[in-house]
């Protein structure tokens, strides 16, 4: 009976998965395998990854912090076996899997945005949807177009990589082809709030899971450093708070996808399972952002004038 221990491993081995080449096959809670990720939600991706390595301490998530078309690139060439990202995959994107005979998931596990940025000490925090359009497309390029008072000179648009999510959801938006000549990239997120921090007449963009986690002190520094510019589209000044993207009323408003090209059930689908569920997304909610299944509350304000008070 003393043997029965290493009779039981030696038997479990045996029949584990296993690939051509004879070793041991990653399954939805162990294993090691490779991920690549928009660098504008590293915050909420580096939290999934935490929690669920912390829940499987077998299992290892190596992520790539990269911008959103290199993740869907090496995804394609099967580089990496799961990409997290704010779009869809194109019909071409999906034909070229299908040659491969692969059949892509997509799985929402998030609502997030893009929120806008500018330096502490800029008096002018709130812009309409159109002057935004017209700064994108090079048609504003002065603060006083936008505000006839201001003093700061040319408008520099700062933004994470010019092949970032954030850039692709504009151009996607606006129908434009291509960012006027005061717009340039800083390589990360991280570097986009450090720009505007130390420059008055920048406005930043950035994915919002860099400042949304009131307990992430990070986040709490950036937003001790720049300001929350508010956006209207309709009447409303809106800034990036949950219910606004919830009710779809944020006009910067995106989906956080997992897409896997996984064949079988192995540890790409364990951790999309494991962000697409309670623990998953109570990570989701505890960042800031907007869980894709657990709900939001939502207390709606109605707005009345009010009383006159009349003095005795």
């Amino acid at each position: 009976m003393r043997y029965l221990p290493l009779v039981m491993t030696i038997l479990c081995s045996a029949c584990a998965e296993r690939d051509k080449k004879g070793q041991l096959l990653d399954s939805p809670t162990t294993g090691t395998i490779k991920i690549a990720v928009d660098e504008s939600l590293k915050p909420l991706l580096q939290a999934e990854v935490a929690g669920f390595e912390g829940d499987y301490p077998s299992a290892h998530i190596k992520a790539d912090y990269t911008a959103e078309q290199k993740a869907i690139h090496d995804l394609l060439l099967d580089s990496v076996r799961l990409a997290v990202v704010t779009r869809r995959l194109y019909p071409s994107e999906k034909q070229k899997l299908d040659s491969v005979k692969i059949i892509a998931t997509e799985v929402v596990i998030a609502k997030e945005a893009i929120a806008l940025i500018v330096h502490k000490d800029n008096p002018d925090s709130l812009i309409r949807w159109d002057q935004l359009e017209e700064i994108l497309q090079g048609k504003s390029r002065l603060w006083k177009q936008l505000y006839p008072s201001s003093r700061l000179g040319e408008l520099q648009i700062v933004f994470d990589h010019p092949q970032s999510g954030i850039i692709r959801y504009l151009t996607d938006t606006l129908k434009i082809k291509s960012l006027p000549s005061n717009c340039f990239a800083a390589a990360t997120n991280e570097a986009v709030v450090d720009y505007v921090s130390k420059t008055k007449n920048a406005m930043g963009l950035i994915g919002l899971s860099w400042i949304s986690d009131g307990d992430d002190p990070a986040a709490n520094k950036f937003l001790g450093s720049v300001k929350v510019v508010g956006i209207s589209k309709e009447e409303d000044y809106l800034k990036p708070y949950k219910a606004y993207i919830a009710l779809k009323k944020y006009p910067l408003s995106r989906e956080v996808i997992m897409i896997s090209r996984e064949a079988r059930t192995g540890l790409g689908s364990g951790f999309i399972s494991y962000a697409a569920n309670d623990k998953g997304q109570k990570i989701v909610l505890k960042a800031g952002l907007v869980p894709a299944k657990a709900p939001v509350r939502i207390v709606e304000i109605t707005r009345k004038p009010m009383e006159k008070i009349v003095k005795n």
